[in-house]
């Protein structure tokens, strides 16, 4: 799916190249949802926890000492996805421990890597994990809610972290830059409906589950230009993060021009030939982005180096689906 192009883009400085870290203005204080958290000194050794926080300190030229092992999307089975380890590559120097977190976050080994910060701005953290990690270094956690920050504020918030505010703003800058000129690229995507539809079981598709403006994932959709469906933007505005309508009201789902789910050509399939679901207009037409278990099905979910890595394929496909609603 991917071209080599993309790895020359991230190996050639599409992303910040290797900047100097902030040497004043500490100690720096940060607020967060579980509390305060106070870096005294200019950190020398990073780690991070959960998912994509390592990509901003390596977006920013500093390799963490650990970081979370890959869980999804890695198609070669190394812990990394492939701009990850391409920035590695063009950094140098050694590599970090892959903290495997498959049963939660390994607090000996996260201690064993001896940070002086670690940067969890993106995650799940609870009160105990939370307090934990404090022992171990100063700990960056989620600024509202888990796992609801946004790709801009994982930046400003891990950034931060490290005394790196304006190096953090300008990623943030060039980051939109990019995405803003690919998306010019395809006025088809202007104002054009979507809907995020969770992972469906295709064992019952009497129910169709689908995420609210209040995720990341449908945040990301906004970015690139498009709008959420009425009853999307209805259960946005009550503060949930997810919803469903039954397969006999959806007629609900008459307005979406655009469906994404995660699942393959087989899953395809069973919605258009479903007694209820192939009564939707946009499954009824193809209009529909199929995501996977490789490094492209996590392009929904905004990172700081995965976004310029696939950005070109996630954004051409949308517009492949809108196509068919024009």
């Amino acid at each position: 799916m991917f071209t080599r192009r993309y790895a020359l883009t991230l190996a050639l400085g599409a992303l910040l190249a290797p900047a100097a870290r902030a040497q004043g203005g500490y100690p720096i204080r940060i607020e967060h949802a579980l509390g305060t958290t106070v870096i005294e000194r200019p950190p020398e050794r990073v780690a991070t926890v959960n998912w994509s926080n390592h990509e901003v300190p390596l977006a920013l030229g500093v390799v963490p000492v650990g970081m979370a092992a890959a869980n999804f999307g890695d198609d070669d089975g190394d812990g990394l996805l492939p701009w990850v380890s391409a920035r590695l590559d063009a950094l140098g120097g050694p590599r970090p421990v892959l903290f495997d977190e498959g049963d939660g976050i390994d607090f000996e080994a996260v201690a064993s890597t001896r940070p002086d910060v670690i940067l969890a701005a993106h995650s799940g953290l609870s009160a105990d994990d939370f307090a934990i990690l404090s022992q171990i270094a100063p700990t960056v956690a989620f600024p509202h809610l888990p796992w609801t920050t946004g790709w801009r504020e994982n930046i400003r918030m891990n950034s931060a972290g490290m005394g790196m505010e304006a190096e953090g703003e300008a990623l943030i800058a060039d980051l939109e830059t990019q995405i803003a000129r690919e998306v010019s690229k395809y006025p088809v995507l202007k104002g054009k409906r979507a809907i995020f539809v969770t992972h469906l079981d295709p064992t019952d598709l009497s129910r169709v589950p689908f995420y609210t403006d209040n995720d990341t994932r449908v945040a990301f959709l906004k970015d690139l230009g498009l709008q959420s469906p009425r009853i999307v933007t209805e259960l946005s505005q009550s503060g949930r993060f997810a919803g469903e309508v039954s397969a006999e009201q959806i007629d609900l789902l008459d307005d979406v021009d655009i469906v994404i789910t995660y699942g393959t050509d087989a899953l395809l399939g069973q919605l258009e030939s479903y007694v209820l679901t192939e009564r939707m207009p946009a499954i009824a037409r193809g209009s529909v982005v199929l995501l996977r278990n490789d490094p492209l099905g996590t392009a929904a979910h905004p990172t700081p180096l995965g976004i310029p890595y696939v950005l070109e394929d996630y954004v051409a496909l949308l517009a492949e689906a809108a196509a068919k609603a024009s």
